[in-house]
């Protein structure tokens, strides 16, 4: 099986910094590209960020020059820096890993469980 893992959300003032983390553990075999989303509630999931294996990104225009998404893969593991944070980034952020596992030619959307971001004074 495949597992993601977030971890670093919490509650921050506006202006303020969190860094996400979120590690993908199991039976991988090559991870293509891995993202962020978000979902505020009563609104849709949306891209936030997306990273492909070969170090290219792009950005929703609502943090452009504020959130900054990274990668390791010696530790299967994507991250995104979020600086200058507003109350309008508040919303539960959710990894995805497009995954291809060991002994499958199957490339597919592994997601995390989700981590809850508040920004609020």
């Amino acid at each position: 099986q495949v597992q993601l893992v977030e971890s670093g959300g919490g509650l921050v003032q506006p202006g303020g910094s969190l860094r996400l983390s979120c590690a993908a553990s199991g039976s991988i075999f090559s991870i293509n590209a891995m993202g962020w989303y978000r979902q505020a509630p009563g609104k849709q999931r949306d891209l936030v960020a997306i990273i492909t294996s070969d170090g290219g990104t792009n950005y929703a225009d609502s943090v452009k020059g504020r959130f900054t998404i990274a990668r390791d893969d010696a530790k299967n593991t994507v991250y995104l820096q979020m600086n200058t944070l507003k109350p309008e980034d508040t919303a539960v952020y959710y990894c995805s890993a497009d995954i291809k596992k060991q002994f499958s030619q199957v490339v597919f959307r592994y997601w995390g469980q989700g981590t809850q971001v508040t920004v609020s004074s």
